[in-house]
């Protein structure tokens, strides 16, 4: 139920991010009816297309950001922190990058560059933890 909450709250802020950020939406790849051809449409973002997104972003944060987040801690170190936006920032570009080779299900994620980038994963991050501070926490519940 936990993992269920969060990926939900990800996909939340993840579609804040597309409202928010010029350089950032979330494609749904469209077959044709006539020739069976694949052409991306702009739609209003369907719940399960944000759902697969934030699954996506969710594996990347799980698998690739602890190793970049120990390969760069001097960097961290040196800038006090700062260069975890940079790195919450390669997270969401290589979301994008994987959402628009794989296309799952037809959902793509699109990252226009560096600074939508940027500014997406501190709108993603800000939203996140405005969502978990106000879901109940089951560890707060017991004390």
């Amino acid at each position: 139920m936990r993992l269920l909450l969060a990926l939900v709250v990800n996909a939340v802020a993840l579609w804040a991010a597309t409202l928010l950020i010029p350089g950032i939406a979330l494609r749904e790849a469209a077959v044709s009816a006539d020739a069976g051809a694949v052409s991306d449409q702009v739609s209003v973002p369907t719940i399960v297309a944000l759902l697969i997104v934030a699954v996506v972003f969710a594996l990347v944060n799980a698998v690739v950001k602890p190793i970049v987040q120990l390969l760069s801690l001097p960097f961290t170190i040196l800038t006090l922190g700062l260069f975890l936006l940079v790195v919450n920032a390669l997270m969401l570009m290589l979301t994008s990058w994987i959402t628009e080779q794989l296309e799952p299900f037809g959902a793509v994620y699109s990252v226009s560059g560096f600074w939508a980038a940027f500014f997406g994963a501190i709108v993603v991050a800000l939203v996140n933890w405005v969502l978990s501070a106000l879901l109940p926490n089951s560890d707060r519940a017991r004390a």
